[in-house]
């Protein structure tokens, strides 16, 4: 009993406490083992899939899951393309008789607006960033650029956009209060959404706030019409005059022909 108490304890020992690393969806992300080099054999594990193992004599082995086929194992790291958000959770790295304990959060950032796909000022938007596998003393806040409101949850619904909600917001994930921020050797992601892409500017509008605004209307073209229908006077008022100049010259001859015609019956009665 007291072998089997100490052998629990030595694998216990033998498992080193691992990191958390955040990736986007799409993107790349390298997951570091824990060690630069190992003597036997390197193993890699998501969850309980078997990923890769690397023998310093023999073979290495690839596991047949689909995450396999989008990694790659760099010296002792794990290089995974294309992440998913199947890809989030726990991953072991086993060097020798060393275990390594790490957890991947994969995020994905959205952006929805109402009533159109573009957005205006006084529509509606929200902004959603989602985060899978997201560890307990783990939080998710948007940064907007507005410094009198910076932070905001997970999920921010702007129910009139206003000038005051232009800019970049961010999304921030923080672990027991320390901000999340991926390896330097993996691919930025593209936590931030600048609303500036998706507002387009009004101009010449009575309405400079939609704090309190309802209808925006614009005064483009004088007494209220449409551009459209001026255009189309326009058209109108020169087919018009088009017609009046093709009268006129065809009642110039067709009086033109009746003089003549009165002049050779007069030569003729001579």
């Amino acid at each position: 009993m007291k072998v089997i108490v100490l052998f629990v304890f030595v694998l216990g020992a033998l498992s080193a406490a691992g990191e958390v690393f955040l990736a986007n969806v799409g993107g790349k992300v390298t997951l570091n083992c824990g060690v630069n080099s190992y003597r036997n054999s390197l193993t890699w594990h998501h969850g309980n899939d078997f990923l890769h193992s690397i023998y310093q004599r023999g073979f290495p082995r690839k596991g047949s899951v689909e995450l396999a086929q989008r990694s790659v194992v760099r010296q002792t790291n794990l290089e995974i393309s294309s992440v998913r958000e199947t890809d989030a959770g726990q991953f072991t790295c086993s060097a020798d008789w060393t275990r390594h304990e790490h957890s991947l959060l994969v995020f994905s950032v959205s952006v929805s607006v109402t009533p159109s796909a573009v957005l205006k000022l006084c529509d509606e938007a929200t902004l959603h960033c989602e985060v899978k596998h997201l560890l307990k003393g783990c939080e998710v806040k948007w940064k907007s650029p507005n410094a009198d409101s910076p932070e905001w949850p997970s999920t921010v619904q702007l129910k009139s956009v206003t000038s005051s909600h232009n800019g970049t917001w961010e999304c921030i994930i923080t672990c027991d209060g320390k901000q999340l921020k991926p390896p330097t050797s993996t691919t930025q992601p593209s936590t931030r959404k600048n609303i500036t892409l998706f507002v387009t500017s009004v101009q010449k509008t009575t309405c400079t706030t939609c704090t309190t605004c309802t209808t925006c209307t614009a005064d483009d073209c004088p007494l209220g019409l449409s551009c459209w229908m001026w255009i189309a006077m326009g058209v109108c008022c020169q087919f018009g005059m088009f017609l009046i100049v093709c009268v006129t010259v065809l009642c110039k001859c067709m009086s033109g022909r009746m003089v003549c015609e009165e002049r050779r019956s007069s030569s003729i009665y001579v």
